[in-house]
């Protein structure tokens, strides 16, 4: 039985949920989901720059888990991005 997620500090909230292919309706395309934990690594790691052992404890989560969750999230941007998928983010609860 897996154990069970600890609570992740999210500060950041997106200003859209869904980023897409312009010109393509959005129904007719596969989507990808971004969790909340995984757009909020890309914002700590990316956007404010920070190390990722810093962006770890802002997350309350080990390093290793920061280093797991950002590999994830910048591989499914990636897949979005050359695949002409759409990406829906998840919304904090």
């Amino acid at each position: 039985m897996p154990r069970s997620l600890c609570p992740r500090c999210i500060e950041g909230r997106p200003e859209a949920r869904y980023y897409k292919p312009a010109g393509i309706p959005l129904r007719g395309l596969e989507e990808i989901r971004l969790a909340t934990d995984e757009w909020e690594s890309l914002r700590l790691a990316d956007l404010e720059q920070l190390y990722r052992a810093d962006a770890a404890v802002r997350m309350k989560i080990s390093r290793q888990t920061f280093d797991r969750i950002l590999r994830r999230a910048r591989t499914k941007v990636a897949e979005a991005l050359l695949n002409g998928k759409a990406l829906r983010l998840e919304q904090p609860v």
